[in-house]
């Protein structure tokens, strides 16, 4: 996988046109001034969040004994599944916040941005290649760098994409993450053999 791959498979994850209604919901009740304020503060606190998982990933999995195949693996499944949650959305309201209350890490910055399906990507990037951390951190700036746009002209592609456009975006970019945890799949299955053959 190169960095541009990374990049937009991060990006699809993030899925920020999908976050675009509970971001709106979550941050409506607060004045313009501190909605910013407040966006930035969660924007960054992610990208921490999401920089500390890239680069202590690879000591988790050493410790527990994990294998390179068995994370791909397990990510393609962990990718399809979510890409299966925006092709068929879930109605409810995720946010956990009552009305007028100012969000605090929690949901905007975990798990909205910094979500547990990106932070398993991020463990299985530096895994597989973890002489590669600069692309790495390259695709995630990247992709944090584009979602952090969005959101914070949210406003601005709500009225331009309207709520039809942004249920279309959000599944058009699961179908794109379908095929991307496929091959996933199926290059850690092949990894899988292989090595078995080899060791035999």
């Amino acid at each position: 996988m190169d960095t541009w791959s990374a990049a937009v498979m991060l990006f699809l994850i993030m899925d920020p046109l999908g976050n675009l209604p509970v971001f709106m919901s979550v941050l409506k009740s607060i004045e313009p001034k501190r909605r910013r304020f407040i966006l930035v503060r969660e924007l960054l606190f992610a990208l921490a969040i999401l920089f500390l998982f890239l680069f202590s990933g690879q000591a988790v999995l050493d410790f527990l004994n994990v294998q390179q195949e068995t994370v791909s693996i397990a990510g393609g499944i962990i990718l399809f599944l979510i890409a299966v949650k925006m092709i068929f959305p879930q109605s409810g309201n995720p946010s956990g916040l009552a009305v007028g209350e100012e969000p605090f890490l929690v949901p905007l910055a975990i798990p909205m941005i910094a979500g547990p399906s990106t932070l398993a990507a991020l463990i299985l990037m530096s895994n597989q290649n973890p002489d590669r951390m600069v692309d790495w951190s390259i695709a995630l700036g990247a992709s944090w760098l584009v979602s952090a746009v969005i959101l914070m002209f949210s406003s601005g592609f709500h009225r331009l994409l309207g709520e039809r456009g942004l249920i279309a975006m959000e599944r058009l970019m699961g179908m794109i993450l379908v095929m991307i945890a496929i091959q996933m799949f199926l290059d850690g299955v092949a990894n899988y053999f292989t090595h078995t053959a080899g060791a035999l």
